[in-house]
């Protein structure tokens, strides 16, 4: 869960799914809805990741889609976070905080921006496989 579900959590999603499969339950959804984000999509496709088919969702949208039946809800702003400990007033969810730095306020040259999600997306693989793994 990140703010608007157009950068971070999308890339955690595909992330998680791409290196673990149908073993997980895995769905990204923001606090507010965004816009899809070129960049994620271009730095998720230098390692074989496609996300041309995300659809930004908020926390209430998944909801209504398919409920909340999550074990775990791990938040990447501080804005998702507030949100994720809400839901657990209802939820037996645990929830945990992991701060990811939003490379959209990163400004600069195209390849200054393309390194900030970079660095995003390295630092999440690190974390889902650290965590997720069996």
């Amino acid at each position: 869960m990140c703010a608007m579900n157009a950068v971070r959590s999308p890339m955690a999603e595909a992330l998680a799914k791409h290196f673990f499969g149908k073993s997980i339950y895995v769905q990204s959804a923001g606090a507010r809805k965004g816009e899809v984000d070129g960049f994620a999509s271009e730095v998720l496709d230098e390692i074989g990741i496609d996300l041309s088919r995300h659809a930004p969702k908020t926390v209430d949208e998944l909801e209504e889609w398919e409920g909340l039946n999550f074990d775990l809800i791990i938040s990447l702003s501080p804005e998702a976070h507030h949100r994720a400990l809400e839901l657990t007033r209802t939820l037996a969810a645990e929830v945990e905080y992991w701060p990811t730095m939003d490379p959209t306020l990163v400004q600069g040259a195209r390849e200054q921006r393309l390194d900030a999600y970079r660095d995003v997306r390295d630092g999440l693989i690190r974390r889902i496989k650290e965590r997720l793994r069996d």
